[in-house]
Protein backbone atom coordinates (compact mmCIF):
# COMPACT_ATOMS: atom_id res chain seq x y z
CA UNK A 1 0.00 0.00 0.00
CA UNK A 2 1.31 3.41 -1.05
CA UNK A 3 1.90 5.70 1.84
CA UNK A 4 -0.07 8.73 2.79
CA UNK A 5 1.22 12.18 1.33
CA UNK A 6 2.85 14.16 3.45
CA UNK A 7 2.38 17.32 1.98
CA UNK A 8 -0.34 18.88 -0.39
CA UNK A 9 -0.42 21.95 -2.41
CA UNK A 10 0.18 23.73 -6.02
CA UNK A 11 2.71 22.59 -9.01
CA UNK A 12 3.02 26.52 -10.50
CA UNK A 13 4.44 27.83 -14.10
CA UNK A 14 3.28 30.75 -14.84
CA UNK A 15 -0.05 31.05 -14.86
CA UNK A 16 -0.37 27.15 -14.69
CA UNK A 17 -1.41 25.44 -11.69
CA UNK A 18 -2.63 21.98 -10.35
CA UNK A 19 -3.21 20.77 -6.96
CA UNK A 20 -0.26 18.11 -6.74
CA UNK A 21 0.78 15.47 -3.16
CA UNK A 22 4.26 14.60 -2.31
CA UNK A 23 5.06 11.53 -0.39
CA UNK A 24 8.77 10.47 0.20
CA UNK A 25 10.28 8.29 -2.27
CA UNK A 26 12.08 6.61 0.72
CA UNK A 27 11.79 4.89 4.12
CA UNK A 28 13.05 4.21 6.92
CA UNK A 29 10.10 2.56 8.53
CA UNK A 30 11.68 -0.91 8.65
CA UNK A 31 14.64 0.03 10.51
CA UNK A 32 15.53 -1.16 13.91
CA UNK A 33 15.47 1.52 16.99
CA UNK A 34 16.25 1.93 20.32
CA UNK A 35 15.16 4.07 23.02
CA UNK A 36 17.86 4.69 25.79
CA UNK A 37 16.69 3.16 28.73
CA UNK A 38 17.72 2.99 32.50
CA UNK A 39 19.31 -0.76 33.09
CA UNK A 40 18.37 -0.58 37.29
CA UNK A 41 14.53 -0.08 36.39
CA UNK A 42 13.75 -0.69 33.11
CA UNK A 43 12.05 2.88 32.39
CA UNK A 44 12.96 4.87 29.59
CA UNK A 45 14.99 7.86 29.80
CA UNK A 46 13.72 11.05 28.65
CA UNK A 47 16.14 14.03 27.60
CA UNK A 48 15.47 17.74 28.68
CA UNK A 49 17.30 21.44 27.97
CA UNK A 50 19.64 22.25 30.90
CA UNK A 51 20.86 25.75 31.08
CA UNK A 52 24.47 25.32 31.09
CA UNK A 53 25.35 27.91 33.56
CA UNK A 54 22.74 27.34 36.20
CA UNK A 55 22.13 23.64 36.16
CA UNK A 56 18.39 24.48 35.81
CA UNK A 57 15.68 22.95 33.17
CA UNK A 58 14.64 25.33 30.31
CA UNK A 59 11.19 25.93 29.98
CA UNK A 60 9.68 25.30 26.15
CA UNK A 61 8.22 28.99 25.60
CA UNK A 62 12.32 29.98 26.98
CA UNK A 63 13.93 28.72 24.54
CA UNK A 64 15.06 30.46 21.09
CA UNK A 65 17.31 30.12 18.32
CA UNK A 66 20.88 31.56 19.23
CA UNK A 67 23.59 32.68 16.77
CA UNK A 68 26.93 32.73 18.19
CA UNK A 69 29.05 35.79 17.37
CA UNK A 70 32.11 35.59 19.74
CA UNK A 71 32.96 33.14 22.65
CA UNK A 72 29.81 32.69 25.09
CA UNK A 73 28.21 35.67 23.35
CA UNK A 74 25.33 35.34 20.89
CA UNK A 75 22.57 36.93 18.88
CA UNK A 76 19.10 35.85 20.24
CA UNK A 77 16.29 35.42 17.17
CA UNK A 78 13.07 34.86 18.04
CA UNK A 79 11.30 32.25 16.07
CA UNK A 80 8.75 34.83 14.13
CA UNK A 81 11.89 36.46 13.60
CA UNK A 82 13.06 33.56 11.84
CA UNK A 83 10.00 33.00 9.84
CA UNK A 84 9.76 36.69 8.30
CA UNK A 85 12.67 36.04 6.05
CA UNK A 86 11.32 32.73 4.81
CA UNK A 87 9.14 32.46 1.51
CA UNK A 88 5.12 33.53 1.74
CA UNK A 89 4.44 30.79 0.72
CA UNK A 90 5.07 27.03 2.27
CA UNK A 91 2.49 24.97 -0.49
CA UNK A 92 3.14 26.48 -4.04
CA UNK A 93 5.82 24.59 -6.05
CA UNK A 94 6.39 27.72 -8.07
CA UNK A 95 9.05 26.52 -11.34
CA UNK A 96 11.28 29.32 -11.50
CA UNK A 97 14.15 28.44 -13.87
CA UNK A 98 14.87 25.11 -16.16
CA UNK A 99 18.11 23.93 -17.02
CA UNK A 100 19.91 20.79 -18.59
CA UNK A 101 18.85 17.23 -16.37
CA UNK A 102 22.52 16.55 -17.29
CA UNK A 103 24.23 19.12 -15.81
CA UNK A 104 23.57 18.62 -11.77
CA UNK A 105 25.58 16.26 -10.66
CA UNK A 106 24.61 13.57 -8.37
CA UNK A 107 26.24 14.65 -5.87
CA UNK A 108 23.56 17.82 -5.43
CA UNK A 109 20.81 15.27 -4.94
CA UNK A 110 19.55 15.35 -1.54
CA UNK A 111 16.60 13.56 -1.09
CA UNK A 112 13.76 11.92 -3.22
CA UNK A 113 10.25 12.40 -3.27
CA UNK A 114 7.23 11.95 -5.26
CA UNK A 115 5.19 14.16 -6.77
CA UNK A 116 1.69 13.19 -8.18
CA UNK A 117 -1.55 15.06 -9.39
CA UNK A 118 -4.26 15.71 -6.34
CA UNK A 119 -7.31 15.07 -8.28
CA UNK A 120 -8.44 14.56 -11.61
CA UNK A 121 -8.52 18.03 -12.45
CA UNK A 122 -5.32 18.81 -12.32
CA UNK A 123 -4.49 15.89 -14.14
CA UNK A 124 -3.86 17.53 -17.50
CA UNK A 125 -2.06 20.49 -16.37
CA UNK A 126 0.73 18.41 -14.43
CA UNK A 127 0.79 16.11 -17.45
CA UNK A 128 1.77 19.02 -19.93
CA UNK A 129 4.73 20.02 -17.21
CA UNK A 130 6.04 16.60 -17.16
CA UNK A 131 5.62 15.82 -20.56
CA UNK A 132 7.33 19.02 -21.55
CA UNK A 133 9.91 18.32 -19.49
CA UNK A 134 10.91 15.05 -20.54
CA UNK A 135 10.87 16.15 -24.58
CA UNK A 136 13.52 18.91 -23.80
CA UNK A 137 15.58 16.78 -21.35
CA UNK A 138 15.26 19.83 -18.97
CA UNK A 139 14.49 19.44 -15.16
CA UNK A 140 12.80 22.15 -12.89
CA UNK A 141 14.23 24.29 -10.38
CA UNK A 142 11.49 25.82 -7.75
CA UNK A 143 12.07 26.49 -3.58
CA UNK A 144 10.18 24.78 -1.25
CA UNK A 145 9.66 24.76 2.09
CA UNK A 146 10.26 21.31 3.40
CA UNK A 147 11.22 19.89 6.96
CA UNK A 148 11.26 23.39 8.25
CA UNK A 149 14.02 25.12 5.98
CA UNK A 150 13.63 26.34 2.73
CA UNK A 151 15.47 24.51 -0.15
CA UNK A 152 15.98 24.61 -3.27
CA UNK A 153 14.33 21.67 -5.26
CA UNK A 154 15.01 20.13 -8.71
CA UNK A 155 11.50 18.43 -10.57
CA UNK A 156 12.66 15.70 -12.75
CA UNK A 157 9.97 13.81 -15.14
CA UNK A 158 9.77 10.25 -14.16
CA UNK A 159 7.32 7.93 -16.17
CA UNK A 160 3.91 8.98 -14.93
CA UNK A 161 5.33 11.26 -12.09
CA UNK A 162 7.59 13.63 -11.01
CA UNK A 163 10.57 12.96 -8.66
CA UNK A 164 11.16 16.53 -6.37
CA UNK A 165 15.15 16.32 -5.38
CA UNK A 166 16.01 18.27 -2.64
CA UNK A 167 19.22 19.56 -3.28
CA UNK A 168 21.92 20.24 -0.90
CA UNK A 169 23.32 23.95 -0.58
CA UNK A 170 25.86 25.61 -2.12
CA UNK A 171 28.12 25.28 1.33
CA UNK A 172 27.42 21.71 1.81
CA UNK A 173 29.91 20.30 -1.37
CA UNK A 174 32.67 20.54 -1.11
CA UNK A 175 35.23 21.24 -4.35
CA UNK A 176 36.57 17.93 -5.58
CA UNK A 177 38.95 19.51 -7.25
CA UNK A 178 40.36 19.51 -4.16
CA UNK A 179 40.85 15.95 -3.88
CA UNK A 180 41.01 14.50 -7.05
CA UNK A 181 43.62 16.88 -8.51
CA UNK A 182 45.79 15.21 -6.29
CA UNK A 183 45.20 11.26 -7.76
CA UNK A 184 47.66 12.52 -10.80
CA UNK A 185 46.84 11.77 -14.18
CA UNK A 186 49.29 9.44 -15.18
CA UNK A 187 47.44 6.44 -17.40
CA UNK A 188 47.12 3.04 -16.64
CA UNK A 189 49.36 -0.06 -18.82
CA UNK A 190 47.57 -0.98 -21.28
CA UNK A 191 48.08 -5.03 -20.32
CA UNK A 192 46.79 -4.41 -17.05
CA UNK A 193 43.37 -2.15 -18.27
CA UNK A 194 42.46 -5.55 -20.89
CA UNK A 195 42.88 -7.50 -17.06
CA UNK A 196 40.61 -5.36 -14.60
CA UNK A 197 38.08 -5.25 -17.75
CA UNK A 198 38.43 -9.09 -17.72
CA UNK A 199 37.52 -8.87 -13.97
CA UNK A 200 34.74 -6.11 -14.09
CA UNK A 201 33.03 -8.51 -17.23
CA UNK A 202 33.30 -11.50 -15.01
CA UNK A 203 31.25 -10.03 -12.13
CA UNK A 204 29.40 -7.74 -14.05
CA UNK A 205 25.38 -8.13 -12.96
CA UNK A 206 22.13 -6.67 -13.40
CA UNK A 207 20.85 -4.14 -10.52
CA UNK A 208 18.93 -5.52 -8.00
CA UNK A 209 17.43 -4.33 -4.74
CA UNK A 210 19.04 -7.28 -2.72
CA UNK A 211 22.61 -5.96 -3.54
CA UNK A 212 21.31 -2.96 -0.99
CA UNK A 213 20.50 -4.97 2.14
CA UNK A 214 21.85 -4.29 5.71
CA UNK A 215 23.11 -7.66 7.28
CA UNK A 216 23.44 -6.31 10.28
CA UNK A 217 19.58 -5.05 10.58
CA UNK A 218 19.07 -9.20 10.03
CA UNK A 219 20.85 -9.49 12.61
CA UNK A 220 19.79 -7.39 15.03
CA UNK A 221 16.14 -8.72 14.03
CA UNK A 222 17.89 -11.81 15.18
CA UNK A 223 19.26 -10.95 18.31
CA UNK A 224 15.59 -9.28 19.35
CA UNK A 225 13.95 -12.35 18.56
CA UNK A 226 16.18 -14.49 20.90
CA UNK A 227 15.57 -11.78 23.53
CA UNK A 228 11.61 -12.25 22.94
CA UNK A 229 12.30 -16.12 23.78
CA UNK A 230 13.64 -15.83 26.93
CA UNK A 231 17.08 -16.27 26.05
CA UNK A 232 19.41 -13.84 28.18
CA UNK A 233 22.56 -13.70 25.58
CA UNK A 234 22.06 -14.25 21.61
CA UNK A 235 25.26 -16.75 20.27
CA UNK A 236 28.27 -14.85 19.66
CA UNK A 237 28.89 -14.12 15.50
CA UNK A 238 31.98 -16.17 14.51
CA UNK A 239 34.80 -14.29 14.02
CA UNK A 240 35.74 -13.43 10.36
CA UNK A 241 38.65 -13.98 8.69
CA UNK A 242 40.62 -11.18 7.95
CA UNK A 243 40.28 -10.03 4.95
CA UNK A 244 42.72 -6.72 5.03
CA UNK A 245 45.16 -6.52 2.45
CA UNK A 246 49.01 -6.91 3.53
CA UNK A 247 51.75 -4.19 3.50
CA UNK A 248 53.77 -6.52 1.10
CA UNK A 249 53.72 -4.89 -2.22
CA UNK A 250 52.65 -7.47 -4.96
CA UNK A 251 52.59 -6.48 -8.63
CA UNK A 252 49.17 -5.52 -9.90
CA UNK A 253 49.67 -7.78 -12.62
CA UNK A 254 49.97 -10.86 -10.73
CA UNK A 255 47.49 -9.78 -8.49
CA UNK A 256 44.69 -9.55 -11.36
CA UNK A 257 45.87 -12.91 -12.73
CA UNK A 258 45.69 -14.57 -10.14
CA UNK A 259 42.22 -12.92 -9.03
CA UNK A 260 40.91 -13.93 -12.57
CA UNK A 261 41.89 -17.52 -12.03
CA UNK A 262 39.81 -17.65 -8.49
CA UNK A 263 36.59 -16.27 -10.07
CA UNK A 264 37.37 -19.20 -13.08
CA UNK A 265 37.12 -21.69 -9.96
CA UNK A 266 34.74 -19.76 -8.63
CA UNK A 267 32.34 -20.52 -11.70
Amino acid sequence: MAPRPFWKGYLKLSLVNCPVTMAPATSEAEKVRFHTMNASTGNRVISRYIDSVTGKPVRDGDEVKGYARGEDDYVLLEDDEIASVALESTRTIDIDMFVPADSIGWIWYDTPHYLAPADRVGEEAFAVIRAAMAETGTVGIARLVLYRRERAVMLEPRGNGIVLWTLRYGDEVRDAAEYFDKAGTEKPNTQVMKLVKRLIDERKEPWSPDMATDPVQNRLLDLIAAKKKGRKRAPKAKASADTAPKDNVVSIMDALKRSLAAEKKGN
